[in-house]
């Protein structure tokens, strides 16, 4: 893969990249009208994806920085957006084109006044992962194996302009309307500039790792702040396979559910004991040893939850409460899902929607025991997206509901979700997290 020497980090650049890919697509629409006459719909449609998909791609991931996060972000949406889009944006989380060496030099320079190869004694010029907003070196000490992440220049300073050129696109798929979509997009633009500041993200590194440490199969690196900066951080070297290829290889129904459990179970603990968890659970983010355990490698984006969201959120993901209207319709205020200004219609339709949603979402929670191998739980959580993406209701009334908290607890929960059933666990116990508590 060809490396980059310069990332477009103006406001004009960077809006001029997007508009190429804007005429790509429209290029590509001319193409579908075309092929329309010559293939069916579903194949002609199907080629239309592929190539808006893969021209989309092509200009964000030159970009890197928010603009390629959010397609990363969009492709673990698998039961909205289609499919070609979801395999194209995938890419993001690992595998887009590196800064060259002279950039990386540059940067080190920059925090240290020293070049890579002064502060360690092996230092891989080349980049062994490149993603949205930072690429991994190797390098080593005396034999000590380290993971240097080096952010990409410009990045923190071009998240508010990328937003706003991503914004209309999002509005669009997502039937977001303008009026009172601030927070929501605020609470995003907040994420991606906490995701940037690797201080933060070393604290909070060394704090989930410290407090999560005593959760059987799972391993966090050590973090080196002696060699770490404001765009660089230090970490141990971590060996094993990554998520995504451990699940293409054959193992043991027995292996699957422990990797599953572990992984279960540290999400679990984050939610309900530290109130604060790592909201983004994709496959690049974790490896799995020769000695069958989880290992957590990137902490930049956690979220906290405030327990005046995290009560009532909870509170809907029991079945006895699900069927109590009145209390049911309490905590939807409460979560900002109804208002006292809507209609009867609009009440008596997103009350109907959420329990709708709910009662199948919600369902690991109200079992001992889950068995997330369940295809027909899946396609069920599929079917329900696709159905209320076609009502016409949807088109005519507000859909901007319910607190911007959802944004990136919503996001754990369905990446969390896929990965369990990536793994096709079953029988995982669903408050084992209990067993870990520590009490103080």
């Amino acid at each position: 893969m060809k490396t980059l020497d310069k990332i477009p980090t103006g406001k004009i650049e960077r809006a001029s990249n997007l508009l190429k890919a804007g005429a790509k697509v429209g290029v590509n629409y001319l193409k579908y009208y075309g092929n329309k006459i010559t293939k069916d719909e579903d194949e002609a449609k199907k080629i239309l994806h592929e190539d808006n998909a893969s021209d989309i791609y092509d200009s964000l991931k030159e970009l890197k920085g928010s603009a390629l996060k959010v397609a990363q972000m969009l492709s673990m949406e698998k039961n909205i957006m289609p499919a070609q889009y979801v395999e194209k944006f995938s890419l993001s989380q690992f595998s887009v084109p590196p800064l060259s060496g002279a950039l990386v030099r540059k940067t080190f320079r920059k925090y240290f006044g020293k070049n890579p190869e002064d502060i360690f004694e092996e230092f891989s010029p080349e980049s062994v992962n490149a993603a949205s907003i930072g690429q991994v070196h190797k390098a080593k000490i005396g034999g000590k194996e380290f993971a240097v992440k080096i952010q990409y220049p410009g990045v923190q300073e071009s998240i508010s302009s990328d937003l706003k050129l991503v914004k209309p696109i999002a509005m669009k798929m997502f039937n977001i309307r303008k009026e009172g979509s601030e927070a929501y997009f605020k609470e995003v633009e907040d994420k991606l500039y906490e995701e940037t500041n690797y201080i933060l993200e070393l604290e909070r590194s060394q704090n989930i790792a410290k407090n999560c440490a005593h959760i059987p199969n799972l391993k966090f690196p050590n973090y080196y702040p002696e060699f770490s900066s404001e765009k660089i951080i230090t970490m141990d070297w971590m060996h094993g396979k990554h998520f995504s290829e451990f699940i293409k290889e054959k193992h043991s129904q027995s292996y699957l559910n422990q990797i599953g459990q572990t992984l279960w179970d540290f999400y679990m603990y984050q939610m309900h004991i530290l109130k604060q968890v790592h909201a983004d659970p994709h496959p690049g983010n974790f490896l799995v040893s020769k000695e069958k355990e989880l290992m957590v490698i990137d902490f930049g984006c956690i979220k906290e939850i405030p327990m005046d969201f995290y009560e009532p959120y909870f509170e809907l993901a029991k079945k006895d409460n699900l069927q109590n209207p009145d209390f049911f319709n309490q905590k939807l205020y409460e979560l900002e899902i109804l208002r006292t200004e809507d209609s009867v219609e609009e009440k008596q339709f997103f009350s109907a929607l959420f329990h709708e949603m709910l009662e199948l979402f919600t369902q690991p929670f109200n079992e001992e025991y889950f068995d997330f191998s369940d295809e027909n739980f899946f396609q069920k959580i599929a079917d329900i997206g696709q159905k209320y993406a076609k009502l016409n209701e949807l088109k005519t009334m507000n859909t901007n509901r319910g607190s911007r908290h959802f944004i990136y607890l919503n996001r754990t929960f369905f990446g969390l979700y896929n990965m369990m059933h990536d793994l096709r666990a079953e029988n995982i116990e669903i408050n084992r997290f209990k067993n870990y508590m520590v009490t103080k």
